[in-house]
């Protein structure tokens, strides 16, 4: 065993399975991880810096032990990738408040409790890592994808916060906020409100029926993004947050410059509110 020590969560398939192929192969050590072990045991076989670890992040005992036993085979935890995390599409007055609840456990609990997992170790060490994938949606919202969007402006805020709390301590904290790549978020993964209310027929069901369909046609490559994110790991001073995918950067890039125009417009009011000596 050599290399670096990782552990991925959520790599039964797409960006996480990707990513966890390309340490395997580039022979830095792994905990891969996922629900069931078996649908990872591929990735692992006949390997010897790889293992494949039991790992629901939405339950607080199987962060516990996952992060434990990745630390017992490979003697520590360099850099924790956070990627498990699924979509929800619903408008926000169709939206169901248990499967919302659910949603934001994985996307944003989940990967906090991992952090909380790692970090005393990387504190004490001062070095790691901690890459969160967040997404596009985790920048801008739109209709059809408002609850996702919140659970990834979320972990945003989460990354953020945390990486100039731990900044000084030598550990590190990315959060990669992702375009469209072709796995399965758009369709296996992805769990869909009610569509029972009229006046939403035309604009929000037909943007979830839109995110449906793109399924399967996402221009982005998940082993692109795999690249990425070890070249983010082997920076010296890695940024708090990246954007991945032209489709991705374009659109973040419109909705800043259509926030810096409001705030133009609005300056006046803006700074209208202190107290006149």
């Amino acid at each position: 065993m050599s290399g670096r020590s990782w552990i991925v969560t959520g790599c039964s398939t797409g960006i996480g399975r990707a990513i966890a192929e390309h340490i395997v192969a580039l022979g830095d050590n792994v905990a891969v991880t996922a629900r069931k072990p078996a649908d990872v045991a591929d990735i692992v076989a006949g390997r010897d810096n790889a293992i494949a670890l039991a790992l629901d992040v939405a339950d607080p005992e199987q962060v516990k032990a996952a992060v434990e036993a990745a630390r017992a085979r490979f003697g520590r935890i360099d850099v924790l990738v956070n990627n498990a995390g699924y979509g929800y599409v619903a408008s926000i007055e169709e939206g169901d408040e248990a499967e919302v609840k659910a949603m934001f456990d994985v996307n944003l609990f989940g990967a906090i409790r991992m952090a909380k997992a790692v970090l005393p170790e990387m504190r004490a060490r001062r070095s790691g890592h901690i890459i969160n994938i967040s997404s596009l949606a985790g920048r801008i919202a739109n209709p059809a994808t408002g609850y996702y969007s919140m659970s990834k402006h979320a972990l945003e805020a989460m990354g953020q916060a945390l990486a100039r709390e731990v900044a000084e301590l030598g550990v590190r904290v990315t959060s990669i906020a992702a375009g469209m790549f072709r796995t399965d978020f758009s369709g296996r993964s992805l769990k869909n409100g009610e569509e029972g209310i009229a006046d939403y027929k035309d604009g929000v069901h037909a943007r979830m029926a839109l995110v449906r369909w793109v399924d399967g046609r996402q221009q982005g490559d998940p082993a692109k993004l795999a690249e990425a994110v070890v070249a983010v790991a082997d920076m010296a001073a890695p940024p708090i947050q990246l954007i991945l995918g032209p489709d991705a950067f374009a659109a973040i890039e419109a909705r800043m410059a259509e926030t810096r125009a409001s705030m133009e417009e609005h300056r006046a009011l803006t700074h209208s509110t202190d107290f006149v000596a």
